[in-house]
């Protein structure tokens, strides 16, 4: 079992791109996993985790409803945001600048093999971050993701997360709401969930700028605790 993760900021990178390079990578670690029970090896797998800030983008996973996309491609144009069909779970997400986007591309042999084991530690790991800014978030039965004021009228959401796995590798994951202009949520119904709202951490914390890097830190503090990872930074490539 391989626990060490590669860690890559990829700062701010087109959706399309950076999906592209997931799949490089998820199929590598795929390619290998088959050469190794193929020929008896036992070459370890190597686990990633990406951090990236998206241009405006609407992605549709393959359960979801394109009806839940609010907006046609000239309007599309009209906002600057581009829209994609793509291989996750759920259904419509929102990406744009602001945002904190985690793509773990993991072998989930060196951890565990339980895909809801996996969301939840996932949805953990953002809980325990917006604990630290004296926030309460919490898990919404049946609606993956993270929400604050879950059983009240007031019930938002500031973190989606959507993943994809053959093979016990993952890929794509979470997305959460920090300085997000919120209005681009107004194009879409959000997780194909109507009458929820959305929310972001500037906006929980009165409208101030949050250091985005300070984010990324905290959540990657509680992904090696929470996944006993031993985590390697490395530079950016795509």
């Amino acid at each position: 079992m391989n626990k060490k993760v590669a860690v890559r900021d990829l700062g701010f990178q087109d959706y399309k791109k950076t999906w592209d390079y997931q799949e490089t990578l998820f199929q590598e670690i795929v390619d290998l996993k088959i050469k190794n029970r193929r020929q008896g090896t036992t070459l370890k797998t190597p686990n990633h985790f990406l951090f990236v800030e998206h241009p405006h983008v609407y992605t549709l996973g393959k359960s979801g409803d394109e009806e839940n996309l609010l907006v046609d491609e000239a309007q599309l144009k009209e906002i600057g945001a581009k829209y994609y069909k793509i291989n996750r779970g759920g259904d419509i997400t929102y990406h744009g600048p602001g945002q904190v986007v985690g793509y773990p591309i993991l072998d989930l042999d060196n951890f565990f093999t339980d895909i809801h084991k996996y969301l939840r530690f996932l949805e953990e790991m953002v809980i325990l971050t917006l604990a630290e800014y004296e926030l309460q978030g919490q898990r919404s039965e049946g609606e993956t993701g993270v929400w604050l004021d879950v059983g009240t009228p007031f019930a938002r959401k500031i973190c989606a997360l959507g993943v994809r796995a053959s093979r016990w590798v993952t890929m794509h994951g979470f997305a959460l709401n920090v300085n997000t202009d919120l209005g681009y949520f107004d194009h879409m119904i959000p997780c194909g969930i109507k009458d929820k709202a959305v929310t972001s951490l500037n906006v929980e914390l009165g409208k101030r700028e949050i250091d985005v890097n300070e984010v990324k830190q905290k959540l990657l503090v509680h992904f090696k605790t929470l996944f006993e990872a031993e985590l390697i930074e490395q530079k950016a490539r795509v």
